[in-house]
């Protein structure tokens, strides 16, 4: 059986210390351990460009020089993203090819043997005109969720695909072996017939193994061991397949049909129907302008530094009150962690002090206290 599993490593550049911490015990160093353990293992990993720098700042060099000992053995490789983690198609493509480049400039300083061929859209929220963008900085493939595909008849996931739109080579996660703990499911479908020709293609947060999930057993660790398994780095999977042209729709890694009829292919991120959802983006395109008009201002650096910390997708996803128990997840409805977003966009504007009127500073502080009001008055009704 070839598996192919690809891992997406993040925490918002603003968590607090102790949130990194236990996502580096329990998970980080548990998968490159196992993984220094077991060289014949390889997986495909994207390593948020902000969660690097945290990594650094508190720290962490040893799992830094374990990540760069697994690239020269050929055991893992790294994707490219955007560097603080936005949702893509909701930002403006002047911050989506700043946010790429930015994560291109860390993962190269500090992994400098990594080749970014692969690319990774923040929750596999796709759109075509980013996808175009993407193609442009010179990513050759995308991974996505299988309800991305567009076409007739079901997802091979052994074939590579090329999107029509913006002619990048696309792999396809399987969902039933991604909204799981893998290696259970993995442990399962092995007892079953024979599955040696089997190709399986799984894609989750990498916090899963450990922090999200209690493994006491080590099933982790014991499928590497397994010698009926075989893993892939994926661009070396793709390198000479033949690839089927396709459309690919709007969507992300926790889009259902219902969302897409409805055409809301990014609704944990942006509803019409979530008032806190716009008020959200009123301040953020609030703070994105005033930035981009006061460009001079000697401290541009320290609001664009708050800004984008504002603009991760943590902001907007724990606002969409969704319920991710089918996905080892909480109910994404927290306060403390929306407005730990919206502080970020009103100190960008208050950065500003030595070229902001009073005016742009009042109307700013006025849209914060209605968005707190919002936010707050919904949390106490919920009780």
């Amino acid at each position: 059986m070839l598996w192919i599993n690809f891992l997406h490593l993040y925490q918002p550049a603003n968590s607090d210390p102790y949130r990194i911490k236990e996502a580096n015990d329990l998970s980080y160093e548990r998968i490159f351990d196992a993984l220094k353990k077991n060289k014949k293992i390889k997986f495909t990993l994207n390593i948020s460009a902000c969660l690097v720098s945290r990594m650094l700042e508190l720290g962490y060099v040893d799992l830094i020089k374990k990540i760069n000992l697994l690239i020269e053995r050929g055991q893992i490789e790294l994707v490219g993203s955007a560097a603080y983690h936005p949702l893509l198609p909701l930002i403006k493509k002047k911050e989506v090819v700043r946010q790429i480049k930015e994560n291109e400039i860390i993962i190269k300083k500090n992994f400098p043997k990594a080749k970014l061929k692969g690319f990774f859209f923040p929750e596999m929220a796709y759109s075509p005109e980013v996808a175009s963008i993407v193609k442009k900085m010179g990513y050759s493939w995308i991974i996505l969720d299988e309800i991305s595909f567009n076409s007739s008849g079901k997802v091979d996931y052994s074939q590579v695909y090329k999107d029509k739109k913006s002619d990048l080579k696309v792999v396809f996660r399987s969902r039933e072996f991604s909204n799981c703990y893998v290696p259970d499911k993995i442990t399962n479908h092995l007892s079953g017939e024979d599955n040696s020709k089997d190709i399986i293609v799984s894609a989750t947060d990498g916090e899963l193994y450990g922090l999200r999930h209690n493994d006491p057993r080590g099933k982790f660790e014991n499928i590497l061991k397994n010698k009926k398994i075989e893993t892939v780095l994926i661009s070396d999977y793709i390198k000479n397949k033949k690839t089927i042209s396709i459309s690919v729709r709007k969507s992300n890694w926790e889009s259902s049909l219902k969302d897409l009829a409805k055409k809301e292919p990014y609704h944990l991120w942006y509803s019409q129907k979530n008032k806190i959802h716009l008020k959200l983006w009123e301040l953020a395109d609030l703070a994105y302008n005033t930035i981009e008009r006061h460009k001079r201002d000697k401290n541009s650096y320290w609001a664009r530094w708050h800004f984008v910390r504002g603009l991760a997708s943590c902001t907007f996803w724990w606002a969409s009150d969704n319920d991710f128990k089918h996905n080892f997840g909480p109910r994404a409805w927290n306060p403390d962690e929306i407005e730990r977003g919206v502080d970020e966009f009103i100190r960008s504007i208050r950065s500003l002090e030595n070229s902001t009127t009073k005016e742009e500073k009042i109307k700013a502080e006025s849209l914060l206290a209605k968005t707190k009001r919002m936010i707050w008055t919904k949390h106490w009704s919920k009780r």
